[in-house]
């Protein structure tokens, strides 16, 4: 129903979409999802030329909207938005921000137009304020009205653009609950929003936008239960991440302690907490001492995620490293010519450290990366060393 492609909208110099392409069919709901500022409600206006798209395509049920002879005003009463901020005329009653447009633009007689909309606020839930002016509803009254007068066209697409943003919490459930009612209806929507368990539970299709372009896409069990990409994952679990290179033994460990300190503090972890980070970074660049001697590349890396309370921590190399950790408990100083038994012992009290510190530990390779991952515990070891 809508085939969008290579999308691009500047703003002077700023790059606002980067290539958008999409294809949306009849009866799905979409909903957008993303950091803010990253091109959602652009999008959106680009879809009914509220933005003239700066190059591409978007063809609606057939109709290439950016060729010069395209009847916009046509595509435009069979796909209505409905706006974070209302856009109620506010001289206007409720049943005459209803009534309005299919007088006007679809010719519809005032009695049957006023009968049609009527039931629309039945359907919303505000027959009984028909009659008052929009400085007499609530936020969530006003919004509700509104997605009437966007039905009130009897489109087959809506936009919805942030409808809940400009509402108190309290007036949220109401809005969404009605949107929930429409998107039953088999109408093809596109929602940008902010309410991630409403678009998990109404969307067949959720699109995720970063940085101008559609990062990824998919089921909702997919993007917010198994993203797929890493700044997928981070938006969804509300991450917060750190990471610091080093290649050389004399690493900075006061540079690095503080900026750990730094962000602990910043996602509010307790001292033990930020404490365990910085003996695990220490204690992981004393094990592979060996390895640093030979130039080799390093990232200790740090994530919590909010919604979790979780705290990893990754230690990012070189693939082809013995994997300290294995069953057989090799060690990374194997293989190092002279060196053999040199600080033996303490490796091994390295190692205990190490396990005391983290519930899991991972070891992964892919290509000529390879990486261990840590589960960090919170609370002081239970185990003496």
């Amino acid at each position: 129903m809508i085939s969008i492609e290579n999308l691009v909208k500047d703003f002077g110099d700023v790059s606002v979409l980067k290539g958008i392409s999409s294809e949306i069919s009849k009866g799905e709901v979409i909903s957008i999802i993303g950091p803010s500022g990253c091109g959602k409600s652009t999008l959106l206006r680009c879809l009914n030329l509220l933005e003239e798209p700066t190059s591409g395509s978007i063809t609606v049920d057939g109709v290439d909207l950016l060729k010069p002879k395209a009847d916009v005003a046509a595509v435009r009463q069979n796909m209505n938005m409905v706006f974070q901020s209302f856009n109620l005329y506010a001289h206007m009653t409720a049943l005459e921000n209803l009534t309005l447009a299919p007088i006007k633009l679809r010719g519809t007689a005032k009695e049957e137009a006023e009968e049609r909309c009527m039931d629309l606020l039945r359907m919303v839930g505000l027959a009984e304020r028909a009659h008052y002016f929009p400085h007499e509803l609530s936020g969530g009254q006003k919004q509700r009205v509104a997605i009437a007068r966007c039905m009130a066209m009897v489109p087959e697409i809506i936009l919805l653009d942030e409808p809940t943003s400009a509402l108190d919490p309290t007036m949220v459930s109401e809005v969404l609950a009605v949107i929930r009612k429409l998107a039953q209806q088999g109408l093809t929507m596109l929602i940008v929003t902010h309410e991630m368990d409403f678009a998990r539970d109404v969307s067949t299709r959720v699109l995720y936008m970063d940085e101008g372009t559609i990062y990824e896409e998919g089921p909702p069990e997919q993007i917010f239960d198994n993203p797929q990409r890493e700044r997928t994952r981070a938006f969804i679990h509300g991450v917060r991440a750190w990471s610091y290179a080093f290649s050389s033994p004399d690493v900075d460990l006061f540079a690095m302690h503080g900026e750990i300190n730094a962000f602990g503090e910043k996602q509010l972890l307790s001292r033990q907490a930020i404490y365990n980070l910085q003996l695990l970074s220490e204690e992981l660049i004393q094990l592979f001492m060996p390895q640093l001697r030979k130039g080799a590349q390093f990232e200790f890396a740090v994530e919590y995620v909010d919604t979790q309370g979780a705290l990893n921590a990754w230690l990012k190399m070189p693939a082809g490293l013995q994997n300290p950790f294995d069953a057989a408990g090799k060690k990374v100083r194997e293989g190092d010519v002279g060196e053999e038994d040199d600080g033996k012992e303490d490796d091994e009290i390295g190692l205990v450290l190490i396990r005391n510190l983290a519930a899991t530990i991972e070891y992964q390779e892919t290509g000529d990366k390879a990486q261990l991952t840590f589960s960090v515990n919170q609370e002081p070891s239970k185990q003496a060393v």
